[in-house]
């Protein structure tokens, strides 16, 4: 009977081998700032907050796409874009940086 080497699944970006210290950590706050961005958005009095934490998540998940290397960075970095872009929007659409 042959013998099926187990294997084991882990969640990593560095489906390449190497460690992306810098990649990781564009992945991961912009993730973060993009869920502050969507979470504070449905409040119309959060709008200062949601505005900022969309256009930092933004600008961070740019340039972890310039320098992103693998596929799975890549991935991530569109989910927490799209996340900051919309809460960007509407905390501009309630009132942006300098409304009531």
């Amino acid at each position: 009977m042959a013998q099926q080497a187990a294997r084991t699944h882990r969640l990593t970006f560095n489906t390449d081998g190497q460690a992306h210290p810098l990649e990781n950590t564009l992945v991961a706050v912009t993730l973060v700032l993009g869920g502050i961005a969507i979470i504070t958005s449905i409040f119309d009095s959060l709008h200062l907050l949601s505005s900022l934490t969309g256009l930092a998540g933004i600008i961070t998940g740019g340039y972890g796409q310039f320098i992103s290397v693998t596929t799975a960075e890549r991935f991530a970095l569109i989910i927490g874009l799209g996340a900051a872009a919309v809460g960007f929007y509407l905390g501009m659409a309630h009132g942006g940086f300098f409304g009531s």
